[in-house]
């Protein structure tokens, strides 16, 4: 079972103009490891509002905060740990079976999430209960 040591903030590589023009980051295959099949993004949520509270059983997620900042809370069903995400250039990896919340969202933020699935209500866990439940098998 996946623990909060599965967690990883990987950096994304980025290219800075000479000229002062900006950076550009790239994501191909060699930087996350799994294959994208649905990219979403999150975006105008308040400040005191809260994304998530859900795991996934089988899917995978990179989450980029493209702009802005926003914590973000996780829980393998033992130990928690809170991280900011706020570096466009720096990806967080989530393994399956791993509880995230999502609050603090700064004015103008934008969290981009590659998933290794499509879609699929089944793959969610919703209930904190069903999530430890879950854990223990």
């Amino acid at each position: 079972m996946t623990t909060l040591e599965d967690i990883l903030i990987i950096d994304i590589p980025k290219i800075v103009d000479k000229k002062g023009r900006g950076k550009l980051s790239v994501i191909e295959k060699n930087v996350i490891p799994f294959d994208i099949k649905r990219v979403y993004y999150l975006y105008d949520v308040p400040s005191d509002a809260y994304r998530g509270g859900h795991a996934h059983k089988k899917l995978l997620q990179f989450m980029i905060p493209l702009s802005g900042s926003f914590d973000i809370h996780l829980d393998d069903g033992n130990n928690k740990k809170k991280l900011m995400l706020n570096k466009p250039d720096k990806g967080l990896l989530i393994p399956n079976g791993i509880w995230r919340e999502m609050d603090n969202f700064s004015s103008g933020s934008v969290c981009m999430v590659l998933a290794s699935e499509n879609f699929s209500e089944d793959d969610y866990l919703r209930d904190y209960d069903a999530f430890l439940k879950f854990k223990s098998i």
